[in-house]
């Protein structure tokens, strides 16, 4: 009797084992199998997750050393770039500026150019010059005079071997002899401590009109005929007062000037003998 209930255990043991494979074969079982490892799925998860997180914490300072070590490189191998872009730019520049002087000396072939870099300004307030780095030894002479592409600078002031100080027409003390573009007409422009450009001696009867373009005269003999000035900006004219005057806007940004050319072959007539001497 006890082997007929064994069997009959052991018949049902297999029966049951076979019946939850074939319901597992079947999918029956998914849920209640997720159900069930669902718990160690957990702590499967939360052990990892601390492992990670202790891993990560013993490596980090080496890990932390290295990256900045890296950005400290990269940072210096980006301002060394940025170094280079800059000179690069500036050589651009400085040879479309040269490329530009070369342009205008071909226009006027009749001059001998002599190319200079403007080296220094004069730190007064109250006087309007720049240092160019050619002088005497290059055949620079005082009172020749300086121009760019764009149109007249000024005059050779003072000269040294290696260098030259050039007087800006916008400098207090400097008087050009012009003419309007558009009239028969002569004038004379002077500078002011502000740096301002006057126009002044322009008779009553001309039509003198913002926009008008000045160019130098040549009268005087200080400064070559037909280089451009500048432009009338503004105005004035009173009927009690034999001239006009006005403001005039120069052609050339001096505080951007980086190169200029003097003029060698021209010289300017000295008059000093033809003014009557007033001491007498």
């Amino acid at each position: 009797m006890k082997k007929f209930f064994n069997s009959i255990k052991s018949f049902t043991v297999v029966f049951i084992a076979v019946g939850l494979i074939l319901l597992a074969l079947g999918g029956y079982l998914s849920p209640v199998l997720v159900a069930l490892t669902r718990p160690f799925l957990g702590a499967q998860e939360w052990i990892s997750s601390r492992y990670i997180a202790v891993n990560q914490l013993l490596n980090a300072p080496q890990d932390v050393d290295e990256l900045r070590v890296r950005n400290i490189e990269l940072e210096n191998e980006v301002a060394r770039l940025q170094s280079q872009i800059i000179i690069l730019q500036e050589q651009l520049e400085e040879s479309q500026g040269l490329e530009e002087l070369l342009g205008y000396a071909r226009t006027r072939p009749q001059y001998q150019y002599a190319a200079a870099a403007v080296i220094g300004k004069d730190p007064s307030p109250f006087l309007h010059y720049i240092i160019i780095d050619h002088g005497s030894d290059e055949g620079i002479r005082r009172g020749m005079p300086v121009v760019t592409q764009s149109g007249l600078v000024g005059r050779v002031d003072a000269v040294t071997a290696g260098a030259a100080r050039v007087q800006l027409i916008t400098d207090p003390a400097s008087i050009v002899n012009v003419k309007l573009q558009t009239q028969a007409v002569n004038a004379q422009i002077n500078g002011s401590i502000t740096g301002e450009i006057n126009l002044d001696m322009v008779p009553q009867d001309a039509n003198l009109e913002p926009g008008e373009v000045i160019l130098t005269s040549g009268l005087g003999g200080n400064y070559p005929m037909d280089i451009i000035v500048g432009q009338v900006i503004t105005v004035r004219k009173f009927e009690n007062e034999l001239f006009q005057t006005a403001t005039i806007q120069p052609i050339i940004d001096y505080s951007q000037l980086q190169a200029v050319l003097v003029i060698k072959n021209f010289r300017p007539v000295d008059t000093t003998p033809l003014i009557p001497d007033q001491t007498e």
